[in-house]
């Protein structure tokens, strides 16, 4: 599975389709809510069905539709792939599939652009991942990018394991030695972690290994490391891949709706006191089109219909004229993908939020501004 970046993203909202519109399609493909093939291809059949009424007798759209829905009933490999996009402009010649570990609202979107706001969500969600495992004879580091494995390295330090069986009389009091045998292998695994680090970097840091140890593994890290500590992990350093990578999965979850609180918290702080920020789409629209905003936070699931104008940029909720340069506005499927692929071209941080009820509160969207 191709690891899908900051800047393929915005490259990919920077397309648009002169001759005719983009496709833009996710399909969720989840094997555990559609266990089945016959299952996503029902979905799929049901997000087309409405997609293709919406093509108005667009040729190229319609070919677009025809290539998603052979892409889908050739077969997919569900093995880490929990959802689709799909992006396509037969006009001129985009496809673009990108399978992703998580699963994505099944929808369709047909826009002069790419609808990326999805596909942004999933990117900031799961930023690279580290994940250090220890017990008393191993250890093992592994960054993970998009729930893809992109790095690991393995230690083995050869501790006695019969120190704690074997009578004292025949040994002595050893227990200074097992000690020191024990937080030299901690100081190694943690100078692995620093390593990989180093090589692959990464934005956070879990941790499992038994309680006795966890506390003196994490003081070892080094402080680069231990700043990026997000909490720890209830898995053996002996599990198969697949259940470190789903118990990483998790905390990458926790961690994002944690940052998305907090852009929130600023959010609502800041448009109370009238200090930089608005809330709503007007308001939100009206800061894109004047290049003020820094953050733009949006519902994930928040979708309008709204206008563009071609001509200055305008956008806006009425039309049809543009009340700008008083050119003719065009009919936008979804002003808040539109609103999401302005920002990424204006290099603002895009913040796509799950389930905050206090964003929603607020409209649904707002943004922090430059001034």
């Amino acid at each position: 599975m191709a690891v899908i970046t900051e800047a393929a993203i915005r490259e990919l909202a920077g397309f648009r389709g002169q001759d005719a519109p983009v496709t833009t399609c996710y399909l969720d493909v989840d094997g555990r809510r559609l266990s089945r093939h016959r299952d996503y291809e029902q979905e799929l059949e049901r997000i087309l069905r409405s997609a293709r009424a919406r093509a108005n007798g667009t040729e190229s759209v319609r070919s677009d539709l025809g290539r998603i829905e052979a892409y889908v009933k050739g077969g997919i490999d569900r093995t880490t792939t929990r959802g689709l996009a799909i992006f396509s402009c037969s006009a001129h010649d985009l496809w673009k599939v990108v399978p992703l570990p998580v699963p994505v609202r099944s929808r369709v979107v047909i826009n002069q652009a790419p609808a990326v706001a999805q596909l942004e969500s999933v990117a900031q969600e799961f930023e690279r991942f580290g994940v250090l495992l220890v017990d008393k004879q191993r250890a093992r580091m592994l960054v993970f990018q998009l729930g893809e494995l992109v790095d690991r390295s393995d230690l083995f330090d050869e501790l006695p394991r019969d120190y704690d069986t074997r009578g004292h009389s025949d040994q002595g009091d050893v227990t200074g030695h097992v000690e020191a045998l024990a937080a030299t292998h901690l100081r190694h695994a943690a100078q692995v972690a620093f390593h990989v680090f180093q090589q692959e970097p990464f934005e956070h840091l879990t941790v499992g290994a038994p309680a006795s140890m966890v506390g003196t593994l994490e003081t070892a890290l080094h402080p680069y490391l231990r700043e990026r500590l997000c909490g720890r992990i209830d898995v053996g350093v002996g599990a198969n891949l697949a259940d470190i990578r789903e118990a990483a999965l998790d905390v990458e979850r926790e961690v994002e709706r944690e940052i998305e609180a907090q852009a929130v918290g600023r959010l609502r702080t800041q448009s109370a006191t009238g200090r930089r920020a608005v809330i709503g789409l007007a308001p939100t629209l009206a800061a894109l089109i004047e290049r003020r905003v820094e953050q733009l936070l949006v519902s994930d699931d928040f979708s309008e219909p709204g206008w563009r104008c071609d001509g200055c940029g305008h956008l806006g909720l009425v039309g049809r004229v543009c009340p700008g340069c008083g050119a003719e506005l065009v009919p936008v499927e979804d002003i808040v993908e539109e609103a999401v692929e302005i920002a990424l071209a204006q290099s603002c941080h895009v913040e796509v939020c799950v389930e905050n009820a206090d964003l929603d509160v607020m409209g649904r969207i707002g943004a922090l501004l430059r001034y």
